[in-house]
């Protein structure tokens, strides 16, 4: 069986017999798609970290599961939601065992707590949101992270309507709801797609400052001050609408109440996997991303990777991005929840970028892969892409000083920690 093929999950081993049963309506969660495990943290235990929990929405996910795992790696515990449209209950399964191995030695762990639902569904994740309710002192989840959204740039472009459905009006939905529950700290997935064209200036390094929801004075890497009007600048595709829309919406509900602490973070291109290699993306749909669509090439589900356009203004006329190890960007989350339970960010709405600072090309990732895996990756040179721009790198240092993030991983990490993912596939983990 491919990678991308999800083995059957066993809910035996991820329902202990003390267990409870599900209550939720039929429809939104049943006994056999929501696993609870009683949590082994003891408040006054000498290692305990916390009887809060992280809500993690859209945690099945190629970064959601990669941020769950360090979420609960870090002592969190962790509830997922996720409506299997572009994940595999299996990923479940994958994490559970990569949090035990982590706490082997240990005599506790975090809990992880599965619900299957639609974060759209408002009564579905009221029913839910409720269980973690603390009385009158609002809830025991002590930050949000949403990974909802849809997210590819082409099918945005063919199914506009679809994107903002999900990606605004059921974010709009979902932030009602945790407003009405006392719910205010929120990390949320964005895109470095909010920047729009202006990434399409060869050899500049985006900062938040790019993007701005209010007009702000600022002084640029050369010193130079500079004013960006609030607004939308030229993004291409419904996707980067739907994200720059988000942030904005986002951005009033803070101005409106102070109470809220939401962090954006502006995510470049996430590539890789966890470094045991049990742990990698595995999406329903036919990718449009890079790596995914290699690793399938690499897999023989797919001849030969299509790189779109070799005519950008860059070293070698393909596309460049920056690309980041995608357990990084993990960190990255649990840094910025961190900070905002820290009170080392004001309340309001902050944005970030998670990225390395350099750029690699299509063709320089593809050499890269091919070198670590000793296979020759077939490839076809076709036309640009629509909403497609050429260059894409960031300027992490709003992150590294305020989040005290960094990345510490590199290209061949990368490729690394892919190759010892598709060696675990080629010996039948998934059959």
């Amino acid at each position: 069986m491919s990678y991308f093929e999800a083995r059957p999950f066993s809910s035996s081993t991820d329902v202990s017999p003390s267990s409870p049963v599900s209550t939720i309506l039929s429809g939104y969660s049943t006994p056999a798609s929501e696993i609870d495990e009683p949590s082994s943290f003891i408040s006054d235990g000498p290692n305990a970290r916390r009887s809060q929990y992280v809500l993690v929405v859209g945690g099945l996910g190629y970064i959601g599961s990669h941020t769950s795992l360090e979420l609960l790696r870090a002592g969190y515990n962790v509830v997922i939601v996720d409506n299997l449209d572009n994940s595999y209950l299996s990923t479940l399964d994958r994490i559970k065992e990569l949090r035990d191995d982590h706490y082997r030695n240990t005599s506790w762990n975090p809990s992880l707590t599965f619900h299957e639902a639609d974060y759209r569904n408002e009564h579905a994740m009221s029913v839910i949101l409720k269980r973690y309710s603390a009385g009158l002192s609002g809830s025991v989840i002590e930050g949000v992270i949403h990974f909802a959204a849809h997210k590819a740039v082409s099918e945005s472009i063919q199914q506009p309507l679809r994107y903002y459905s999900n990606n605004v009006a059921g974010m709009v939905t979902f932030c009602t709801l945790l407003d009405s529950l006392n719910i205010k700290n929120l990390i949320f997935s964005s895109s470095a797609a909010v920047y729009g064209e202006v990434t399409s200036e060869v050899g500049l390094r985006i900062s938040e400052n790019h993007c701005l929801h209010e007009t702000q004075d600022w002084i640029d890497a050369a010193g130079k001050k500079q004013v960006t009007q609030g607004g939308c600048t030229a993004i291409s595709n419904p996707y980067g609408r739907s994200k720059w829309m988000c942030e904005a919406i986002l951005n009033d509900l803070a101005v409106s109440d102070p109470e809220w602490s939401i962090v954006a973070l502006r995510y470049f291109n996430p590539i890789g996997c966890d470094a045991s290699g049990k742990l990698g993306e595995y999406p329903r749909t036919e990718p449009s991303n890079l790596m995914p669509s290699l690793l399938r090439v690499m897999n023989g589900q797919m001849p030969h990777l299509k790189i779109f356009g070799t005519d950008w203004d860059t070293r070698d006329g393909t596309a460049m991005r920056d690309f980041i190890h995608v357990s990084d960007l993990a960190l990255g989350h649990v840094a910025a929840l961190k900070a905002v339970g820290e009170s080392r960010l004001e309340p309001g709405f902050h944005t970030y970028n998670l990225g390395t600072g350099d750029g690699s090309s299509v063709k320089e990732i593809v050499s890269a892969m091919q070198t670590c895996s000793g296979k020759v990756i077939e490839t076809q040179e076709v036309g640009r892409r629509a909403g497609d721009v050429g260059v894409v790198v960031a300027d992490p240092t709003r992150a590294a000083v305020e989040l005290e993030w960094k990345t510490a991983k590199s290209i061949e990490n990368c490729c690394q920690d892919l190759c010892r993912f598709l060696q675990i596939d080629a010996s039948a983990a998934y059959s």
